[in-house]
């Protein structure tokens, strides 16, 4: 009897934001896996590429570590795989690329990507370069399309920089979200009436600056929250911060991990004459976020 366990079908890519994209391959992965009886593995980079060899570039990321591997996870893949993006890895031929990760390292029985995966030093090597290797199957999947072109992580980003989150998250197939530790601030919003959850934004990209209608995930529930993102002209703030005002909670957030989801686009950030007159639209704010929350919770709700 062979005790030796099946080689994978395995799945490569940087896969961020996890996409409607990532999730055609990812089901087509799975497919193949379950037909060959072999189990899936989700091969993925950290730091991402892109940062790896960009450091100083703004931030850019749809999804951090964890929460691309918990996507990654949600997906139905039996095993996710983080490799590490230094300068070993990002030195590799293409050859060795196979030789040492695809072959050596996963002892892939089938490898599928995107139709515009490339690897290796220069992105020398590309689809062709892996199905001429011979040692293990590959298919190769074209993007999903949204409307007119592509989808991709590119065009999400684009989304969010409009402040558009129903475009994002229709490109995405989930709720994006920011997630973070919640850390000590200056305690202007306590002051105001309306103390909040201070969350440095790291390495996530930046949506446009404004005020949101945002869920909060607390203790295993989703909460309705009214989220700033920017640098509060009022008081000028050097980087760029999420504060979250969570509606009908009055605990203490601190050191707490949150996953925050912007919902709606409420208004652009401003700078106010007086702080009343910044105590007012916050009211406003916290209302309307409350009558667009309630509404697409309750469908939330409806929907399990």
């Amino acid at each position: 009897m062979n005790d030796t366990p099946p080689r994978p079908v395995v799945a490569i890519g940087n896969f961020d934001g996890v996409h409607l994209g990532h999730a055609a391959l990812l089901a087509r992965a799975r497919a193949i896996a379950d037909a060959q009886g072999r189990p899936l593995v989700a091969v993925t980079f950290e730091p991402h590429p892109r940062a790896f060899f960009n450091p100083d570039a703004p931030p850019f990321r749809l999804t951090p570590e964890t929460v691309k591997a918990r996507r990654l996870k949600e997906l139905d893949v039996d095993e996710v795989q983080i490799l590490d993006f230094n300068a070993i890895m990002a030195g590799l031929s293409a050859a060795q690329f196979v030789d040492m990760i695809v072959v050596g390292h996963l002892d892939a029985a089938h490898v599928v990507v995107g139709s515009d995966f490339h690897f290796g030093k220069g992105r020398a090597g590309h689809v062709d370069t892996l199905q001429a290797d011979g040692r293990f199957q590959v298919t190769a999947v074209t993007l999903e399309a949204a409307g007119d072109a592509p989808v991709s992580s590119t065009r999400i980003r684009a989304a969010l920089k409009e402040g558009d989150i129903a475009a994002a998250n229709a490109m995405l197939g989930w709720a994006w979200e920011i997630e973070g530790p919640v850390v000590h601030g200056d305690a202007r919003g306590r002051e105001l009436g309306y103390p909040t959850a201070n969350m440095p934004l790291g390495e996530t990209c930046v949506p446009a600056h404004g005020v949101y209608a945002a869920r909060v995930l607390i203790d295993g529930e989703w909460r309705m929250g009214a989220a700033n993102i920017g640098i509060r002209p009022m008081f000028a703030t050097p980087e760029p911060l999420l504060e979250v005002y969570v509606l009908d909670f009055s605990g203490d957030l601190y050191g707490q991990t949150l996953r925050v989801q912007p919902v709606r686009k409420l208004r652009d950030e401003a700078k106010f004459d007086t702080l009343d007159a910044l105590k007012a639209q916050i009211a406003q704010d916290v209302a309307r976020a409350r009558e667009i929350l309630g509404v697409a919770m309750a469908g939330m709700e409806s929907g399990r």
